[in-house]
């Protein structure tokens, strides 16, 4: 029987409805970074976190972590390059304004050319949206708000429909005293598989051995805008820097794929080793430029067990060949 427009036109609409939805996912990563553009600006720098500071050290495993993962890099000590930042994608945000935050924290593990993992983490126990797409909405919003916006602006209603996001926005902990007095988290939740198959969904988090401090209102003002990277030339000159790692153990019901979601504290940790951060890079802005901290980066025994983990994998590349 003949088909007639009437009779194909809901499975034609259907189709396209489909095909964008696959193209809108597969360019998702590219329409990040450009969504953070909309927010941040284009600098010709990291899309987000442009400001930073980077350093290197060493990585000594405990023996809690090869029961939880047969992960190889939990078998020795190895070198580990780190890089602390401010949020935005601006260059040239102060150190010491709330807008800084959330700051960063991303360690590559093992060589520069053949890492065996990167992860990045930041000093907010969670994150403001549970999608890459939702991510992009947000930077979107932000970038439509500004000073002469209408009342309400986009970033009002995204926040009134996100009270996730709102949360992140304005509850951040004070600019900290320094990068190395800050904890920072892995928000997004991984599996890791020991050598006897067993999977453990984990979360991570770094604890300064130098415990947490903040500025107040007073010391906010009298640090100045760029007080973080001298202060941490300062501190590693004199002694090491150093983290505990640890995996928070997820429990029942715990969600994996909503990062907006914090575990409870009551959540067990396991130590998986320590950072010991030794030396500051002489070459920042030739290193800050090369390096690219990419959360896909694993070894065999930790796979994502959040999707947002493979978005943000693929929109990393995006934005390191921007700035090269």
């Amino acid at each position: 029987m003949a088909m007639t427009l009437r009779s194909i036109l809901p499975v034609l609409i259907f189709s396209i409805a489909i095909g964008s939805a696959a193209r809108a996912q597969n360019d998702l990563p590219t329409h990040l970074v450009a969504d953070l553009h909309t927010a941040f600006g284009t600098h010709l720098e990291r899309a987000v976190h442009a400001k930073g500071v980077v350093l290197s050290g060493s990585f000594a495993p405990d023996p809690a972590a090869p029961k939880l993962t047969k992960a190889a890099m939990f078998a020795r000590p190895m070198a580990v390059t780190v890089r602390f930042s401010d949020f935005t994608g601006i260059p040239t945000i102060p150190d010491n304004i709330g807008d800084a935050d959330p700051r960063g924290f991303a360690i590559k593990f093992g060589p520069l050319d053949n890492p065996a993992m990167d992860i990045v983490a930041h000093s907010f126990n969670g994150f403001p949206v549970r999608t890459g797409v939702e991510f992009g909405e947000l930077m979107r919003a932000i970038g439509a708000s500004g000073p002469g916006a209408a009342k309400p602006t986009a970033i009002d209603r995204f926040l009134g429909a996100h009270p996730a996001a709102a949360t992140f926005l304005t509850t951040q902990k004070p600019p900290p005293a320094s990068y190395a007095t800050a904890a920072y988290f892995g928000v997004n939740a991984f599996t890791f598989t020991d050598a006897k198959g067993r999977k453990t969904a984990v979360r991570y988090r770094f604890v300064p051995l130098a415990g947490e401090q903040y500025l107040d209102a007073a010391a906010r003002a009298a640090a100045g805008a760029n007080y973080l990277a001298p202060e941490i030339k300062r501190r590693v000159a004199t002694g090491p820097i150093r983290f505990a790692w640890f995996a928070q153990i997820a429990g029942s019901g715990d969600k994996l794929d909503d990062p907006t979601v914090a575990w409870p504290e009551t959540r067990r940790l396991v130590k998986l080793g320590v950072i010991t951060i030794s030396r500051l890079s002489a070459y920042q802005v030739r290193d800050s430029k090369r390096l690219m901290f990419v959360p896909g980066t694993l070894p065999d025994g930790v796979v994502p067990a959040d999707p947002m983990i493979d978005i943000r994998t693929a929109a990393y590349p995006v934005s390191f060949a921007e700035r090269q």
